[in-house]
């Protein structure tokens, strides 16, 4: 079965690749390197003994995905990746946000609603609950308005994504993730932002390289254990399992309703300061922050309900937040050396 992964060279994109040829699917890798690397490529060949097809295309033309699909008419799946995704960058560019998180997404599913059957797996995310009053979230906790135009985009996808199962024979899933860290066991394979990260982990480990002076913490006074923002932290490999299992589930026709929704975490919240903690343990080493001022964007707390993915999708978690961030911190001094 050919599968299709659309950024499929990014951190979870990549990973996903290794999961889906693990399990004998066929995967064909869109891409346009704006955030990832060609040589991602080679990590999942070594990785897996095969290396996936490989597509250079802008998704944001429309007639380059016109063409793909017809090139490639026979795919069983779509797991759709490809997106914008940094909170803080989206709040100083919406527009570039829109553009690409929205009219590539529309592209994608203008092509598979003229298929006879078309599976999509969308990657969304917690975002999509705003500040949640209660904790932990769980999928039917009610959809507060985006605080930042980068969560915005994964509500509107949403939306997007449920209109066109009702008119068409598109059955979909949507994950909402909560907050993937980490890099594959062999390392192989792990997350390589360009330029200055936008996320907590890869800015710790880059600091503990010595890459950046130190972490900024985004303020301190927040109704937390610490002070400091609390968030899921999941293991990309713990992620990207979920996702063959939930393609698994469309294409053996398994799935109950043409749109579900998995929250996928691990049901368990870590403030910025026991993050840092585990990194100085597993790492041997202290690492230099400073407090600063609260983030536009940013909520205050988010952790998953995880019982639906439990006991729908039978998928579990299998690695903790130490086990996540020594797993990031081998990378970070692998491509550093």
């Amino acid at each position: 079965m050919k599968i299709v992964v659309t950024g499929g060279l990014g951190f979870i994109g990549s990973h996903t690749v290794v999961e889906l040829q693990n399990e004998n699917f066929e995967v064909i890798v869109i891409d346009n390197l704006s955030n990832s690397s060609i040589d991602v490529l080679d990590g999942i060949e070594r990785i897996t003994g095969k290396k996936p097809l490989f597509e250079q295309i802008d998704l944001r033309d429309k007639t380059a995905v016109q063409d793909f699909f017809k090139k490639y008419s026979d795919v069983s799946g779509v797991i759709h990746f490809a997106a914008s995704k940094a909170v803080g960058e989206s709040v100083q560019n919406p527009l570039l946000y829109y553009e690409n998180n929205i009219n590539s997404l529309v592209y994608i599913l203008q092509e598979l609603q003229e298929k006879p059957k078309a599976n999509f797996i969308f990657s969304s995310s917690c975002t999509v609950y705003g500040q949640a009053e209660v904790m932990p979230i769980a999928e039917a906790t009610p959809i507060q308005p985006a605080m930042s135009p980068y969560g915005n985009t994964k509500q509107i996808g949403e939306e997007i994504i449920t209109d066109v199962t009702k008119i068409s024979n598109l059955n979909a899933i949507l994950l909402r993730y909560f907050n993937p860290i980490g890099a594959h066991p062999s390392n192989e394979i792990g997350e390589l932002p360009l330029g200055v990260p936008q996320n907590l982990v890869p800015f710790i480990t880059q600091t503990g390289a010595g890459l950046r002076k130190e972490l900024s913490i985004y303020g301190n006074d927040y109704p937390t254990i610490d002070g400091t923002c609390v968030r899921d932290y999941i293991h990309v490999v713990d992620l990207a399992k979920a996702h063959v299992i939930a393609m698994q589930r469309l294409v053996n026709k398994t799935n109950t309703d043409k749109l579900e929704i998995f929250n996928l975490g691990t049901g368990t919240g870590s403030s910025v300061l026991e993050v840092i903690t585990a990194f100085e343990k597993v790492s041997g080493q202290k690492l230099p922050y400073k407090i600063v001022g609260r983030r536009e964007g940013d909520v205050t707390e988010a952790y998953a309900n995880t019982d639906r993915a439990n006991n729908v999708l039978g998928w579990k978690t299998k690695y903790n937040l130490e086990d996540a961030i020594a797993s990031a911190w081998r990378w970070e001094q692998k491509i550093r050396k």
